[in-house]
């Protein structure tokens, strides 16, 4: 899975940043173009598309359900929708490897099928929380089982879902788009509200499809039985995987770091924000995108001097992905930085907020790890050390660029995962200056 040969990196200390860099095709947006299209009437059309191991799961996963999906490139992908009444039962469970999108977005896609389906996955999935999207599930008629809350999820068929009226309890944009993904199929009107903003992909893309989905505040209203037709998606640059670099140039970057085509969705953008109000130097020049589509700009960034900040509560679940990095940024700003309200890092693909804490602790990082956050004392530098990553991509690439402020080299342990979202990043962290070498 991973793009390396070993589990390891060395990453070397000191250095700078510079170039322009491309990163891949964004992961949230390529799982639900992905699903859509199998939904839709005819041929989708899917280009930018992330080669990940997530998203590749996601496409065997439909494949397996009768899906027909051509890749004639690495990232042109052609989905042949036949409507959701197209799908059939899988030979065997469904394996969504280390995907917690792509689980939780599919319960909501098969739970009113005709057919019964089962969801697994790697470890990491199988020990993840699934009843935040169950619950709800079954408030609109469906009949979905899990092992104590976390996968194996056995889905038993139930096409006579009605609409739901649901507040979401904490902002989650995997949640909200497993209901739209339900009521899509149910009887009546659904309404879903939630308690802060969360990342609207699913929703952009239902009206590119030519569902009628109307917003008032926080609150969205979809009626049951419409059909989607087939269109073409053009995928951005991941603005998570673009975020790595981000804090890189921040640190770093003497000479501009420009990343290129990325997608600045102003629901995934918090990451920006809050390095604005650290003091970074950062410009975005935006780019044409068809209508209806993904926000588009070239970033460019600069080395700064970062202060800590308190973060604004309503930046959290806007860069919920992004908060390991931004714990890097922090631990590399003078002052002190906190995050509060960040409970969510607990249920990630691993303990974000923990894994985080021990990696800050090994570089010598003092800290507090709280309930639903952290607050960090920067610093000048860092200490050198060994990171566990504890297998979660996010947590492997924050330290990486936590090198460039090293005293010492930092290896960084159990990095095989970093392939489900940015395949290729060793190569991109070299080009862009960073010394990683795998071991």
């Amino acid at each position: 899975m991973s793009t390396a040969s070993g589990r390891r990196w060395r990453v070397a200390p000191g250095g700078t940043v510079t170039g322009t860099l491309t990163v891949p095709g964004d992961k949230s947006i390529s799982h639900r173009a992905l699903m859509l299209g199998a939904l839709a009437h005819g041929e989708t059309r899917i280009s930018g598309f992330l080669d990940g191991e997530d998203c590749l799961a996601t496409m065997r996963a439909l494949g397996a359900l009768g899906v027909r999906i051509e890749r004639p490139q690495t990232t042109t992908v052609r989905v042949y929708g036949s409507s959701p009444a197209g799908l059939s039962a899988a030979a065997a469970p469904l394996d969504m490897g280390n995907a917690g999108t792509a689980m939780r977005l599919m319960m909501g896609l098969l739970a009113p099928q005709t057919f019964d389906s089962t969801l697994i996955g790697d470890a990491s999935l199988m020990r993840r929380p699934m009843e935040r999207v169950a619950e709800p599930l079954r408030r609109m008629g469906a009949r979905i089982d899990t092992h104590s809350g976390r996968p194996p999820v056995v889905i038993q068929g139930s096409p006579q879902l009605h609409g739901i009226d649901y507040t979401l309890p904490v902002a989650s944009a995997q949640v909200k788009s497993a209901l739209l993904l339900a009521g899509l199929a149910a009887r009546g009107r659904s309404r879903i509200t939630e308690p802060a903003t969360s990342r609207d992909h699913t929703e952009r893309m239902l009206r590119a499809f030519g569902v009628h989905l109307e917003q008032q505040g926080r609150t969205l209203l979809l009626e049951g039985g419409q059909s989607l037709r087939a269109t073409a998606i053009e995928v951005p640059a991941d603005f998570s995987s673009a975020a790595f670099f981000l804090v890189a140039g921040a640190l770093a970057a003497e000479q501009p770091l420009l990343l290129a085509h990325i997608g600045v969705n102003p629901t995934r953008t918090g990451l920006l924000e809050l390095l604005q109000l650290m003091g970074a130097d950062i410009r975005l020049h935006p780019r044409s995108s068809s209508a209806g589509s993904e926000p588009v700009a070239d970033i460019e960034v600069r080395r700064s001097a970062l202060r800590g900040i308190t973060v604004p509560q309503h930046l959290v679940p806007l860069a919920i992905d992004e908060l390991p990095v931004f714990f890097v940024a922090a631990a590399c700003a003078r002052g002190d930085s906190i995050v509060r309200g960040a409970q969510e890092l607990r249920v990630k693909e691993s303990d974000r907020l923990a894994a985080m804490a021990a990696g800050l602790a090994a570089l010598g990082v003092e800290h507090e790890l709280l309930a639903d956050g952290l607050r960090i004392c920067g610093t000048s530098s860092l200490a050198g050390g060994t990171i566990d990553s504890r297998g979660d991509h996010r947590i492997a690439m924050a330290f990486a660029v936590a090198a460039l402020r090293a005293r010492g080299p930092i290896v960084i342990e159990e990095v095989a995962n970093v392939a489900t979202s940015f395949p290729g990043f060793e190569q991109c962290a070299r080009q862009a200056g960073l010394g990683l070498e795998i071991l």
